[in-house]
């Protein structure tokens, strides 16, 4: 049985963890999580999915404001795993820590590495528009997602798909892929592979900087942009005086010699508008400032908007 130290914080760690605590095989012997944050209008402390989890299981956990002055490489050696398992834990180990256990630390990736090494890998994947993505098993090594790789398992990314649909996928793609990999190292079958850092590409954390939408770009730019970008922080566009958020779009027709960003059509079937290349895309789903999300064409009961004159920018 090994004895497993897991690090990790949001919904989609927590769906590795929860495979963890039902295989037979493996014994959590703790868990680090980040600290708890404030959230809401009360400013409450909310745990993370993977605290709650734990604590709903018995199981220790530790949440060490820093990982480099000691306390947590203490936990560690008092822990004394045999293997810690990383996933979407959002800090960075030190190398006394990552070589710590009996098998080293293992980590569970969202991307085919060494493709998207870093943060926010699947918003990435739908934002640029790949066909596929998939979930890497990795030792860990010094620098930021360049260890060894175990395995890999791919999927096809769907047209219309959000990150937040895709990462639902991908999660429990990464606890099964988590558990195999476990067992395989345990029997001493599983294979080290070096990633080809020459194919090395890298992806940053998101933030709202990138969510305004260029009516200049492509339509495909646009709507993998849209559903990148959910379920935060969400694609807008100012149209009138007015920002809304984009949940919704589909391709529309050729625009006939429209300038970006006008207007092409409002009604039933939503708002078309003119983009790069000369293409268009139609919003299906939206929500203004102070509303509740609704179809294009409830909001435009509400709002005129005068085809060929007003502009989104």
């Amino acid at each position: 049985m090994l004895k497993v130290l897991f690090m990790g914080t949001p919904d989609f760690a927590a769906e590795s963890l929860k495979a963890l605590i039902n295989d037979e095989n493996c014994e959590i012997a703790g868990v680090f999580t980040k600290p708890d944050r404030p959230s809401g209008r009360g400013m409450s402390m909310v745990f993370s999915p993977v605290k709650q989890l734990a604590l709903d299981n018995g199981i220790p956990v530790f949440q060490p404001p820093k990982m480099r002055d000691g306390t947590a490489a203490a936990i560690v050696r008092d822990v004394d795993p045999d293997i810690i398992v990383v996933v979407a834990f959002g800090r960075i180990l030190p190398d006394e820590i990552i070589y710590y256990p009996k098998y080293g630390s293992v980590n569970i990736h969202a991307s085919l590495l060494p493709k998207y090494r870093g943060s926010s890998p699947i918003q990435w994947s739908v934002i640029n528009g790949d066909a596929v993505t998939g979930v890497t098993s990795m030792y860990m090594a010094t620098e930021m997602d360049t260890g060894d790789t175990i395995y890999s398992v791919e999927t096809p990314i769907g047209e219309f798909e959000t990150s937040g649909e895709l990462s639902d996928r991908l999660k429990v793609m990464g606890a099964e892929l988590l558990i195999r990999t476990l067992r395989d190292i345990e029997e001493g079958k599983a294979p080290r592979i070096p990633q080809e850092n020459s194919k090395a590409t890298y992806v940053s954390m998101l933030d709202k900087s990138i969510c305004p939408i260029d009516w200049n770009e492509p339509a495909r730019t646009i709507i993998k942009k849209i559903y990148g970008l959910q379920p935060w922080p969400v694609a807008v566009t100012v149209l009138g005086e007015r920002e809304l958020k984009i949940y919704s779009a589909d391709y529309g027709k050729k625009n006939e010699g429209s300038d970006p960003g006008t207007v092409i059509r409002a009604d039933s079937a939503g708002i078309e508008v003119a983009c790069g290349s000369g293409e268009s895309v139609i919003i299906k789903e939206l929500q203004a400032p102070g509303k509740k999300r609704m179809t294009a064409s409830a909001y435009l009961n509400g709002c005129r908007i005068i085809a060929g004159k007003d502009k989104c920018h």
